[in-house]
């Protein structure tokens, strides 16, 4: 196979699937250092991939939005049609997205064989569905450069400015030092894979007893929980809707650790090089989106014949005892977050 010149990444799905496409994206460049990677994402993952050094451009595809429906799709077709890409890569496996670099006429198109279009491919790679999503991705580029053998982290680059901006913010809050803070982030979009508020505030109270500062991480939706679990103790402070992705991110590499329910945050930590403990209800790891990181822990219910319930999660318990994660304590969190905080420090 000819070496890419060319080439564009469709992943318009949520922002952890966005960060877990990244490691593709970065062992191809390696392999290819003069190829041009344009990816193409949501409006609102696009502010996650400002500054990373190996993509050439960002390309907002609002599917729900401004470019729903065919006339949005067909805007889009003229848009990537016109850079005359050599080679689409697709983790994506919606109909829509499969159409698109086919309608584009990309002459070499790779995806999942579970994709709804992978007929409109040139190529697919087997969906491994007991890998973690990072390899199940990094299997793309099979047919064009050499697999890494080490443990291939995604990475974000938040900006000078995006540091800058923390430190001020941290200051203005009354946080002086940074080395004792521990993040929490209790928000998810499924019901089923939130750990309970009364547990995150239990985790949140101890740690401060503990001599740590607790800070929140979530987007404009999580506001309201995050203030609840804020008003457990001086020592927290929520930080929800008042940062940009690339600012929490930055935030996050101030932190010992974060504790996450199954979300993009734990993902978003791991890029940052941020140990984390996930809490999985719902759903498992070995649907393949447990963090990534050398020594990063999942904590979970083993052993329960109503998990996993479903593959994203729901809305509320199928089966009305939400045992999955009323079973977790806080006790059992804390346990493993000082363990891991001990282990990645040895």
């Amino acid at each position: 196979m000819t070496e890419p010149h060319k080439v564009l990444v469709v992943q318009t799905a949520f922002l952890g699937d966005v960060i877990l496409t990244l490691p593709m994206v970065q062992v191809l460049k390696r392999y290819a250092p003069t190829a041009m990677i344009d990816v193409l994402v949501t409006p609102r993952a696009a502010g996650l991939l400002v500054g990373h050094p190996d993509i050439h451009r960002v390309i907002e595809y609002d599917k729900r939005g401004n470019d729903s429906g065919v006339p949005g799709f067909i805007r889009k077709l003229r848009q990537i049609s016109s850079v005359m890409y050599d080679t689409a890569l697709v983790p994506h496996r919606s109909l829509r997205s499969a159409a698109l670099v086919a309608c584009a006429r990309i002459p070499r198109r790779i995806g999942m064989s579970t994709s709804s279009g992978k007929w409109l491919f040139t190529g697919t790679v087997p969906y491994d569905k007991n890998a973690h999503e990072v390899e199940r991705n990094l299997s793309l580029l099979r047919a064009l450069c050499p697999l890494p053998t080490h443990r291939e982290l995604p990475g974000l680059y938040p900006s000078d400015q995006d540091h800058s901006t923390v430190q001020e913010v941290l200051r203005h809050r009354g946080i002086s030092g940074t080395s004792g803070m521990i993040g929490l982030a209790p928000g998810t979009v499924w019901n089923t894979k939130r750990w309970p508020q009364s547990k995150f505030e239990a985790v949140a109270r101890r740690l401060v007893e503990h001599g740590y500062t607790v800070v929140l991480f979530g987007g404009p939706e999580d506001a309201e929980l995050c203030r609840a679990v804020q008003g457990v103790s001086r020592g927290v402070y929520s930080f929800a809707g008042e940062l940009t992705l690339l600012q929490s991110a930055a935030l996050l590499s101030m932190c010992r650790a974060l504790v996450s329910n199954d979300s993009a945050p734990l993902h978003m930590a791991v890029a940052m090089r941020t140990p984390v403990v996930a809490i999985f209800g719902a759903t498992v790891p070995e649907f393949g989106f447990a963090p990534y990181g050398p020594v990063d822990r999942v904590v979970e219910s083993k052993g329960l014949p109503c998990r996993p319930c479903s593959i994203h999660g729901g809305a509320t318990c199928p089966i009305s005892t939400f045992e999955c994660m009323e079973s977790i304590s806080p006790e059992r969190v804390l346990v493993d977050l000082h363990e891991m905080i001990k282990e990645f420090n040895a």
